[in-house]
């Protein structure tokens, strides 16, 4: 499909070129490039849809990249992407080697911060200008753009609290749209809901904050967007424009279902319509499995609650929503309060069942260790995305939990290998926990069919021998197991390999461990967390400490941030793929020949 402007433009230099009467069409070019691409490539589309005239607007008035601008989380990025030299391979967005589907400094001057968790952009615009006034600069602009979900989090605030007293050229857009992933929600919320209905009261709360407020005005009228960029572009100090946009604005279908079409896989360019995945019957997800499971809990424990911090469609969570809403709660996107919410429930007698993704919950460590840990309050954390996630990359692979979660004392860590220990341990903990637990399991499908199975309690710190062998135990955490067990089914020499599923990161099952090392010469450990001071490391220390000299080998996540890419690639990416593991198992089996 041709765009006679869009193929024009290679920078903002090209973009100030257009008649500002011709924008428009160029904002309708740049929609249907994005439908375009997304719709066979898949990625965030929603989001970029929205801001398709914001995007136009800033690089059209403001002198990128001199002027600093900078996109909070990075899912409304993609119509800045091909604007500013990247459109030629954004069709390699989110795939191995191509285009970050998120800003990336390294990727593009014109990235200026990365953002790939939400809510940082107010502090790191805010640094930017304090270091050009420090160097003698007033003239550069300093420009964020956040969301309504993302302003409402608590460092979003502390961000605004500091800019508010500062003298700098930083403009804040508010980009509101009322819905983040799932819909917006909490007080600030509704007051947006006012202002934009001009029924709030007449003292405006940013301008309590001592930031020079305009709006609200239409986030699709390139006109008035140029002419009040314009304007604050003369103004100096800390200024807020409050601008209303359209989630998913240009395809019908993306603006009837917003969040479903925030990240809609692949879809037919012209209808909208979702293009339907293979319908034979899989197993199924993680997340899913979660959410069915504390429902059916819920309904026997009134005690039971479940909490996420802005994200209940993707955790499942939405399923007790529906069905229990006064004992489920979706906080925004607030992970510290999360934690701290779940503590103060838990000291009261309830069980919380606080589902965040792994990547997520390092933005509340604090909260985990002094709220809950400190106190052994037993909250069950519920960690999603754990491991390697795929396309999304470095920022929300879920890769360091095991880490830093192994080390702080009263919690126990545990890694279900299937759907059915999954289900066994969340039955476990919402009975019989003492202090907190934190569940980690990954993005995807599991590996059974029929896994709505009785409830069986876990005895805490106990691992399962899955198949004894002579030579070579390999000790797998979580679902990665199910890797070694398709290894062992490839091998002519399979009785010379154990396989043994620990399940516990910690507390270890030492009695267990102790029987390994006695028996076997060659140890493994293969986990899908970071290698350094994750379980592997445990297993290690253990040795140490009772003076054992076995050889031990340990597959994990190197030392190095892994890049995007399919489940598959990244696995070998980080050298934890079956190939990989393959290899080295025939290789000393080889060996002790």
């Amino acid at each position: 499909m041709d765009y006679p402007l869009l193929r024009n433009i290679n920078s903002p230099k090209d973009l100030k070129k257009v008649p500002e009467n011709n924008l428009s069409s160029l904002a309708r070019e740049l929609r249907r490039f994005i439908i375009d691409i997304i719709s066979a490539k898949e990625g965030h589309l929603g989001a970029s849809l929205g801001v398709v005239e914001l995007t136009i607007a800033l690089h059209y008035v403001f002198d990128t990249p001199n002027d600093k601008l900078i996109w909070d989380v990075g899912h409304q990025a993609y119509g800045h992407k091909i604007l500013t030299g990247r459109k030629e391979i954004f069709d390699t967005n989110r795939q191995l080697g191509g285009l970050s589907g998120f800003p990336k400094r390294s990727e593009s001057p014109y990235d200026n911060f990365g953002t790939g968790h939400s809510s940082t952009a107010i502090s790191a615009i805010l640094g930017m200008a304090l270091a050009s006034k420090l160097q003698g600069d007033n003239t550069t602009q300093h420009i964020a753009v956040v969301g309504d979900a993302s302003i409402a989090s608590g460092m979003a605030f502390e961000g605004l609290n500091h800019l508010g007293v500062t003298n700098t050229n930083v403009l804040i857009i508010l980009n509101d749209n009322a819905i983040g992933i799932d819909p917006s929600v909490g007080a600030l919320k509704k007051y947006l809901t006012n202002v934009k209905a001009g029924t709030a009261k007449d003292e405006n709360i940013f301008e309590c904050l001592n930031l020079n407020y305009s709006g609200p005005i239409d986030g699709h009228d390139l006109k008035a967007l140029i002419f009040e960029l314009k304007r604050l572009q003369s103004l100096s100090g800390p200024k807020l424009l409050h601008v209303i946009t359209t989630k998913g604005k240009g395809l019908k279908k993306a603006e009837e279902n917003q969040v479903v079409y925030h990240a809609p896989g692949k879809f037919d360019k012209h209808t909208g319509e979702r293009i339907k995945k293979d319908s034979t019957a899989q197993p199924p997800k993680y997340q899913d499995v979660f959410g069915h499971t504390i429902v059916e809990l819920a309904k026997k424990n009134e005690k039971i609650v479940g909490i996420t911090p802005a994200m209940p469609t993707g955790s499942s969570l939405k399923f007790m929503m529906d069905e229990i809403p006064e004992r489920a709660f979706d906080v925004g996107i607030a992970e510290q309060h999360a934690v701290t919410l779940a503590a103060g429930m838990a000291s009261e007698g309830y069980v919380p069942f606080c589902n965040i993704y792994s990547t997520f919950l390092q933005r509340a460590y604090d909260q985990v260790i002094h709220d809950v840990a400190l106190q052994n309050l037993p909250v069950i954390f519920c960690l999603d995305r754990a491991g390697l996630v795929g396309q999304d990359g470095p920022t929300h692979h879920g890769v360091f939990d095991l880490a830093y979660l192994r080390c702080i004392p009263n919690l126990t860590v545990f890694a279900p290998m299937n759907e059915m220990e999954l289900r066994n341990i969340m039955f476990t903990a919402q009975k019989e926990l003492k202090g907190p637990i934190a569940i980690r399991y990954p993005r995807g499908r599991g590996v059974n069919m029929n896994w709505e199975n009785e409830f069986e309690s876990i005895e805490m710190g106990t691992a399962r021998c899955l198949k004894k062998g002579s030579d070579i135990a390999i000790l797998s955490l979580g679902h990665i197991g199910n890797t070694v067990t398709k290894i062992l089914e490839g091998l002519d020499q399979d009785k010379r390999v154990g396989h043994y599923d620990m399940r516990f990161a910690k507390p270890l099952d030492q009695t267990m461990v102790i029987r390994i090392f006695e028996t076997y010469d060659h140890i493994v450990t293969v986990e899908d967390g970071c290698a350094q001071g994750g379980f592997g490391s445990a297993i290690l220390e253990f040795a140490n400490a009772q003076n054992y000299r076995n050889q031990v080998k340990i597959f994990g996540i190197p030392d190095k941030f892994v890049e995007h890419g399919t489940m598959g690639e990244t696995h070998t990416l980080a050298g934890i793929d079956f190939d990989a593991i393959f290899s080295y198992i025939k290789s000393t089996l080889n060996q002790c020949d």
